[in-house]
């Protein structure tokens, strides 16, 4: 496939991307090398959803210690637990949705925001996209909002460039996802979690992580919600340097996401965890 056909593979020609992904690709390789992978992979595939989704939490406000989020059983006391809830479950349904997501992904987005924002949001908006006039609750994403005939061109042609096949990097589609749909916030809420959650869905389904132990929402929350801000800001103009920088802010997500799941492979060998 051309460049021109695939213009997520164009991207990977901008500065600095080639080297982001081969830093990727070798970082991922290096965790799933341990020892510790060969027999209690099962163990840090959880351990890592469970650090991802208190992380993309963070980024959405509800900036919880791991420890209560390993300890609570009732999220809907308030908002913030809510948050702390919808992030939970997103991380658990992203592993049963890849097939989807190859054929459809449009309905995977919607499935992802119907399970963040189901009973938290007004039935008749939760699962599709916005329509014209309807608010959006994304506070901590400060760009201006596409109007929703513009954000609903843009969105059914990232469907389009997914399903037409790509043969770009797995970390370049998946920080194109993610920026995206931040960028365009096609729902009424929840956009940080579903898009975060989305990224997983690419860096799993595309074999980068295939048993989901890289949690790059982890490594997002540690470089800070403002870093990311600026990063996202950079990808919404646009430009390549813009784009480029936005996809080394999600490489070097990713690196702090393994990172993480290492540490917790040591923390395993050592019989600490």
């Amino acid at each position: 496939m051309s460049t021109t056909a695939d213009p997520l593979a164009a991207l990977g020609s901008l500065p600095g991307v080639a080297e982001s992904v081969e830093t990727v690709r070798q970082t991922v390789d290096r965790v799933y090398g341990h020892r510790v992978m060969r027999r209690r992979s099962n163990e840090i595939t959880a351990e890592a959803a469970l650090r991802g989704a208190r992380a993309s939490a963070a980024l959405q406000g509800a900036d919880w210690a791991l420890e209560e989020v390993r300890r609570r059983t009732d999220f809907s006391s308030d908002p913030e637990a809510g948050v702390v809830g919808a992030a939970l479950r997103l991380s658990a349904e992203a592993g049963q949705l890849l097939g989807t997501w190859r054929q459809s992904p449009l309905q995977v987005l919607a499935r992802l925001h119907l399970v963040a924002a189901g009973g938290s949001a007004p039935d008749d908006t939760v699962g599709r996209p916005r329509r014209a006039g309807e608010p959006v609750d994304e506070p901590a994403v400060a760009l201006p909002l596409p109007a929703a005939d513009e954000m609903s061109a843009r969105l059914d042609g990232l469907a389009r460039l997914l399903l037409a096949g790509t043969s770009a990097p797995a970390l370049v589609t998946a920080a194109v996802v993610h920026g995206e749909l931040l960028a365009l916030r096609p729902f009424g809420s929840c956009n940080g979690l579903v898009a975060r959650a989305a990224q997983r869905i690419v860096l799993v389904g595309s074999g980068l992580d295939p048993k989901s132990i890289c949690p790059a929402e982890v490594g997002h929350a540690e470089l800070g919600a403002d870093a990311y801000l600026r990063a996202l800001q950079g990808y919404a103009t646009g430009t390549p340097d813009g784009v480029a920088a936005w996809i080394a802010h999600c490489a070097e997500a990713v690196k702090l996401g393994v990172r993480e799941s290492t540490a917790v492979c040591e923390a395993l060998q050592r019989g600490a965890a």
